[in-house]
């Protein structure tokens, strides 16, 4: 098992590096600009092999948690936060100012839904108490409270009214969402490394 989470750690840490090599070569205001538009910078490339680094870096953490016994919504929500990193770098979002294609339908639901399963899963963890259950706990309400904060211009937007990315820190309440929920990622696979020899405590 500790093979898995040496694994899972190195993808998470290469698609790291990956999006901020993206975000150096890049000249969007990351205050503003969401990590989305990036995939039409010249490193554009960098942003869906960074998704998918953490989409393996997910399943493999997922796959230690099972074989430690954690609870399978556990399980399923990681490896459903991977596929749904990995359906956002497969599917780019639209250029600014063309409406919503497919692809770019895919994206945003997709990438909602993880933002949504990677916090519920770190409620759970905390739930069984496992270690770092306290800093899972409070990474988990922040990703939900940034998350709120991404959606909100969405709602607004539906009722006419006219609100852009520029008048907004957009690009900021998505990386607080982005950054958190790798946190609580990481913390779900060191709380593994030192209770590889026992099985995690299951919820009922």
């Amino acid at each position: 098992m500790k093979e898995l989470l040496v694994s899972g750690f190195a993808a998470i840490g290469a698609g790291s590096g990956a999006m901020l090599t993206l975000h150096a070569a890049s000249n969007l205001d990351p205050m503003h600009a969401v990590i989305s538009e990036y995939v039409w910078q010249s490193a554009g490339w960098l942003l869906p092999a960074a998704l998918t680094l953490f989409a393996v870096g997910s399943a493999l953490i997922a796959e230690a948690l099972r074989r430690a016994g954690a609870n399978r919504w556990v399980v399923l929500l990681l490896l459903g936060w991977g596929a749904s990193m990995f359906l956002v770098g497969a599917f780019p979002t639209d250029r600014p100012g063309l409406p919503l294609s497919m692809s770019g339908g895919i994206h945003r639901y997709a990438a909602f839904a993880a933002f949504v399963m990677m916090p519920l899963a770190g409620l759970l963890l905390a739930k069984a108490r496992v270690r770092y259950a306290k800093a899972l706990r409070v990474l988990s309400v922040v990703a939900v409270g940034a998350l709120l904060l991404v959606v909100v211009p969405y709602v607004v937007r539906m009722f006419g009214i006219p609100l852009s990315n520029d008048d907004i820190p957009a690009g900021l309440t998505q990386r607080v969402v982005v950054v958190t929920e790798l946190g609580v990622l990481a913390l779900a696979g060191m709380a593994m490394l030192r209770t590889s020899a026992r099985r995690v405590p299951a919820l009922a």
